[in-house]
């Protein structure tokens, strides 16, 4: 059984992975590389080694309330989209409230981690630092690697004949800080990812002229879904996810794109993508449309470059955490997925099933198992329902983090608690599958996650709206819930014109 467990890297995944650890009773130890937590969320004016870099007006993809921790809300007064300074200040108010910071050895690089010489019997690991110039080893029964993916910069010059020749100036994202650089002139942006689209909307504020070059479309949407709803506590319930799953891929796939067309008819604007079975990564960007009608950014085909061949992208990780070919289960490798969600509650609950294994709480399948599961996943055999996650790292956030959980017995339990606590129940299932839900049972039960989830409407929109209107709306719910019945009084926890209300309101009862 494990006890003493090395965790590299304090940023959203790794403080979670402390967290765990101790909640187990291990003994956790964090190397830190900079001389703070953080990680990709810790903004700096320069670009650090072996760190992720982001560039100063990043704000998340996801909204507060689907991207905190599952025991430890957003402030009420943060915005539902926060600003990376934030979202840093969160991360310490995190690792403060769970006093994580003692275990956190920071200016300290990780030099090397290799396997003991009694590894077979042992699966201890040697892990080699330097910290001021001081080199260190000790030994630890398990490892958990929190480094992400977005730390190595891709930047393949040579698939570009006459880059060398350019006389302008090219880099990757990973330098890019602030838009005063493209004043007055004219800027080609390569790749319509979120970082390419969210610089190619900066720079068109600044640059003479803005060319955003894609290899093969994307989904641009807002943040801002139906009514002025976060997308994300609108598209991720458990009712919708059970929907999309049951339905053929192809019927999923039009009616995703008719409801994302609604906004903007990407046909029109160049990028619809080319491969529609398979889901693309969404773009969130609320500025993308304006900036192309006004001329202010172009939409070109992809560049023309030399062939470049990249191997299969996918992790040699069972559940994409644990290496299989290992002969003891030692060491797990957290938040190297690309979930249809937060990242934040997707490493916290790997964490929580990683250190479960660590400690000899939970058995993984023999390795001939794993192995197998990981070649099919890497096949990309659709499913022929539900959305195709055949690209490298993706995952379905619901049914991915539901697994985990069910692993650790924390997975909800929606029938027994339609019986014990129908209120609660109807709220898991057909609001936003929000991190609190994951706490709800078994170990780590956190007793403010009912609370949290039957007020998390009520964040959402502190901030965007006076009190006196606030009450106006509660007021108009609560009478709307006397006329259609006590039975139906569940609907008070949901926005008035959320869609999921249109599901049960007769018609006569009209809001």
């Amino acid at each position: 059984m494990a006890k003493r467990v090395a965790i590299v890297g304090a940023g959203v995944s790794g403080l979670a992975s402390i967290k765990c650890c101790l909640e187990e009773g291990l003994e956790p130890t964090c190397f830190e590389r900079s001389d703070d937590l953080g990680g990709l969320w810790r903004f700096t004016e320069h670009v650090e080694e072996g760190r992720a870099s982001l560039y100063k007006s990043v704000v998340s993809n996801s909204c507060k309330e689907m991207s905190c921790y599952s025991d430890f809300p957003f402030p009420e007064d943060y915005p539902n989209y926060v600003p990376n300074s934030q979202f840093l200040e969160y991360l310490k108010m995190y690792a403060n409230h769970f006093n994580l910071l003692k275990h956190i050895q920071f200016k300290t690089k990780v030099c090397s981690v290799t396997k003991c010489s009694d590894f077979t019997v042992s699966g201890q690991w040697e892990v080699v630092t330097m910290h001021e110039e001081k080199q260190e080893s000790a030994i630890f029964d398990a490892v958990m690697v929190c480094t992400g993916f977005l730390t190595n910069p891709y930047l393949p010059l040579d698939s570009f004949p006459g880059i060398n020749a350019f006389k302008g100036q090219y880099f990757h994202s990973r330098q890019y800080k602030h838009p005063d650089i493209f004043k007055d002139k004219r800027v080609l942006v390569i790749g319509m990812g979120n970082s390419g689209t969210d610089i190619a909307v900066e720079a068109s504020h600044l640059a003479e002229k803005v060319f955003l070059s894609t290899t093969g479309g994307g989904w641009v949407i807002s943040r801002i879904f139906d009514s002025g709803y976060p997308w994300d506590m609108v598209f991720m319930t458990r009712f919708q996810n059970m929907l999309r799953n049951s339905l053929p891929t192809p019927i999923v796939t039009w009616l995703m794109v008719r409801k994302i067309n609604n906004w903007l008819n990407h046909a029109n604007y160049g990028l619809i993508p080319e491969e529609r079975t398979q889901l693309k990564e969404f773009v969130l960007n609320d500025e993308l449309p304006g900036r192309i009608i006004t001329g202010k950014v172009f939409i070109r085909p992809s560049i023309k470059e030399s062939v470049v061949k990249v191997e299969d992208g996918q992790a040699s990780l069972y559940k994409y955490i644990f290496p299989a070919h290992l002969q003891k289960p030692t060491l797990a490798i957290i938040g190297l997925i690309k979930p249809l969600g937060s990242m934040i509650p997707t490493g916290e609950t790997q964490a929580r099933w990683a250190v479960r294994v660590l400690k000899g709480v939970n058995k993984l399948p023999p390795p001939s198992v794993m192995i197998e599961k990981i070649n099919a996943r890497r096949e990309n055999k659709p499913s022929w329902f539900g959305l195709c996650y055949c690209k490298a790292l993706q995952s379905d956030y619901i049914t991915y983090i539901d697994e985990l959980l069910t692993y650790i017995n924390a997975k909800p339990k929606l029938f027994s608690m339609l019986l014990t606590d129908p209120h609660l129940a109807l709220t898991v299932f057909f609001g936003p599958c929000s991190p609190y839900q994951f706490r709800l049972t078994g170990p780590g039960k956190w007793e403010g996650a009912r609370n949290a989830i039957m007020t998390q409407w009520d964040r959402t929109f502190k901030v965007t709206k006076g009190s006196e209107n606030r009450e106006k709306d509660e007021n108009s719910m609560n009478k709307a819930c006397k006329r259609i019945g006590g039975s139906m009084s569940y609907l008070e926890s949901f926005p008035k014109d959320c869609t999921c209300l249109r599901l049960f309101i007769p018609p006569e009862h009209s809001l």
